[in-house]
C-alpha cells in the first residue's frame, strides 16, 4: 500500500479518535452531575491516551496527496472500527474493572451497536459507565459514518463511498454534494435522538434512563441501564416510545435527507419502507393473535408484549420486555427467524436487511415466470429502478457468505465447549447485531459473561464482520488485495 494512503488513513483515523477522547468527557460530566468522584479519573487517563493518539496520528499534517482508491476505503473503514473499539475500551478496564477480553467485548458490541453484553448488575452500575455504553451506541450508529461524509469531501475523498463500504446503502445520492448528505443526516440524526429522550421522559423515565434509552433505540443498539431492560418500567407509554423509536432507527437515513428537503412522501413512496412495515406489522398480528388464545393476557398488553420484543428482534435492537423464550418453541423459532431479518438498508439497523428478501423474491417470481413461459421477456425492477446483474450478483454472494459466516463462526465457539444452541444463536446474533441469543446463558434474560474468553473474542470478530457486512472485511484477506 502506497505510503501517500497510508498517510491519509491514518490522518482520518486520528480525527477520528480525537472526538471519542472528547466524548469521553461525556462521562466525567455525568460522574460531577451525580456527585460520585470514583471513575472521574479513569475517564480523564482514557480521553488524555485517545486524544495524545489521534494526535499522533495527524502530527504529520493533512497529507498532500489526498486520492485514495476503492481499496483504501475498505482499509480505512476496517482499521477505523478496529482502532476506535480498541480505545473506546479503556474506560471499561480502567473504571469497570473489566478484563481486556470483557472491556473489548462490550466495546465493540456497542460501536457496531450489537448490544450483546457481558456486564452483570447494571442497577447498580457507575452512571458514568452506563452513559459511555449507550454513547457508544448512539456513535457507533451513525455518527462517525456520519462525520466521515462531512470530513472526507474536504480531502478530496468520496464520502459517499466510505457511507457504502459500511452500510450496503446503495440508495441514489439525495443530494449532489456529500457534505451536505451529511448535515441533513446528522440533523435527521440529532433531531431524532432528541424527541426520543423527550418521549421517554414524558412516558416515566427519569432524564438519566431517557438519555441512555434514546440513545440505544434510535442507533437500535438495545444497551439499557437496568439488567431488567424495558421490563423495569411498567408504564406501557415507555414500551410504545421504544417501539416508535426503533423503527424510526431501522428506517433509512437518506430517505429522512429527502423529508428535509421537501419530499414528504419519500418514505412512504420507498418499497423497502412499506415492505418492513408491513413485514413487521404482520408478525405483529401472528403472534399476538396467538399469545392471547394461549394466556390470560388481555389484548392489549399481548399487542404490547409482542410489538416490543417483535420490534426489538427484527430491527436487531437487542431490547427485552420479559423472557420471550418462556412463550413456547414457536414463539422463539420465530423469534430466531426474525433475527436474521433486519431493517432497512442505510439504517442503523443490522440484519440481511428488507430489500435483498424483496430482491430475492423478485429473483423467484421472474425465475418462475421464465419457466412457465420461456420465451417471455421479464423486466426485473426494485423502486421503480432496473436491477442490475451486478446488484443481484452482490447479493447473492453476500446472502452466501452471510449463511457461512454464521455456520463457521458457530462451529468455531462449539471447539471452546460451548453448546450448540448458545454457539449457534450467537454467531448469528453477532453477525446479525441482534444481542441477545436463545438458551439459559446468551437469551433475553441473560448475557455473555460466562462465555470463555476465546468464544468471546471469536464473537466479537463476528460483530465486527456482521456490521461492516462481511465482504469488506473479507476482501482484506484476498492476496490480490495488497498487490500494487
Amino acid at each position: 500500500m502506497p505510503l501517500s494512503s497510508l498517510r491519509i488513513i491514518a490522518f482520518v483515523n486520528g480525527i477520528f479518535l480525537i472526538t471519542l477522547g472528547v466524548a469521553m468527557l461525556v462521562p466525567v460530566l455525568t460522574l460531577l452531575f451525580f456527585e460520585q468522584p470514583q471513575g472521574i479519573n479513569a475517564f480523564l487517563w482514557s480521553s488524555l491516551l485517545t486524544i495524545l493518539s489521534g494526535l499522533g496520528l495527524i502530527a504529520r499534517g493533512r497529507p498532500q496527496q489526498t486520492r485514495l482508491r476503492p481499496r483504501d476505503m475498505y482499509m480505512l473503514t476496517v482499521s477505523s472500527w478496529l482502532l476506535v473499539s480498541m480505545f473506546a475500551a479503556l474506560p471499561f478496564l480502567f473504571a469497570g474493572g473489566a478484563s481486556i477480553t470483557d472491556a473489548y467485548f462490550e466495546s465493540m458490541s456497542g460501536i457496531t451497536t450489537t448490544g450483546a453484553t457481558v456486564f452483570n448488575g447494571l442497577d447498580e452500575m457507575s452512571p458514568g459507565i452506563l452513559i459511555w455504553r449507550s454513547l457508544l451506541h448512539w456513535l457507533g450508529g451513525i455518527g462517525f459514518i456520519g462525520m466521515a461524509v462531512a470530513i472526507l469531501p474536504m480531502l478530496r475523498i468520496g464520502g459517499m463511498r466510505l457511507f457504502q463500504s459500511e452500510s450496503s446503502d446503495r440508495s441514489e445520492k439525495v443530494m449532489p454534494r456529500s457534505h451536505m448528505v451529511a448535515k441533513y443526516m446528522i440533523l435527521a440524526y440529532l433531531g431524532l435522538s432528541g424527541l426520543a429522550v423527550l418521549a421517554f421522559w414524558l412516558a416515566g423515565m427519569n432524564l438519566f434512563d431517557a438519555i441512555n434509552h434514546a440513545m440505544s433505540a434510535i442507533s437500535t443498539g438495545g444497551f439499557s441501564t437496568y439488567d431488567a431492560s424495558l421490563g423495569h418500567w411498567q408504564q406501557p407509554a415507555v414500551h410504545w416510545v421504544a417501539v416508535l423509536a426503533m423503527i424510526l432507527g431501522s428506517l433509512p437515513f437518506a430517505l429522512y435527507v429527502s423529508t428535509l428537503r421537501g419530499n414528504r412522501r419519500a418514505l412512504l413512496r420507498d418499497q423497502q419502507v412499506r415492505g418492513f412495515l408491513l413485514l413487521l406489522i404482520s408478525c405483529w398480528l401472528i403472534l399476538t393473535l396467538w399469545k392471547w388464545s394461549s394466556s390470560d393476557l388481555h389484548w392489549l398488553d399481548a399487542l404490547r408484549l409482542v410489538a416490543v420484543n417483535i420490534t426489538s428482534i427484527m430491527t436487531t435492537t437487542g431490547f427485552a420486555l420479559g423472557d420471550y423464550q418462556l412463550w413456547g418453541p414457536f414463539a422463539s423459532m420465530l423469534f430466531f427467524y426474525l433475527g436474521f431479518v433486519g431493517g432497512c438498508s442505510g439504517s442503523t439497523a443490522g440484519g440481511l436487511k428488507i430489500f435483498r428478501f424483496q430482491v430475492a423474491y423478485i429473483l423467484l417470481r421472474a425465475n418462475l415466470s421464465q419457466l412457465i413461459h420461456p420465451r417471455e421477456v421479464i423486466k426485473q425492477q426494485y423502486n421503480r429502478h432496473r436491477l442490475d446483474e451486478d446488484i443481484v450478483r452482490s447479493i447473492l454472494a453476500f446472502a452466501f457468505f452471510y449463511s457461512i459466516t454464521i455456520a463457521v463462526l458457530a462451529l468455531a465457539v462449539t471447539l471452546c465447549g460451548v453448546d450448540w444452541i448458545t454457539a449457534l444463536t450467537g454467531a448469528a446474533a453477532m453477525v446479525s447485531g441482534v444481542g441477545p441469543g436463545m438458551g439459559e446463558m446468551v437469551g433475553p434474560a441473560g448475557n455473555y459473561a460466562a462465555l470463555p474468553d476465546l468464544a468471546k473474542w471469536l464473537l466479537t470478530l463476528g460483530m465486527l464482520l456482521g456490521r461492516l457486512e462481511i465482504l469488506t472485511v473479507l476482501v482484506l484477506l484476498f492476496p490480490a488485495f495488497w498487490r500494487h
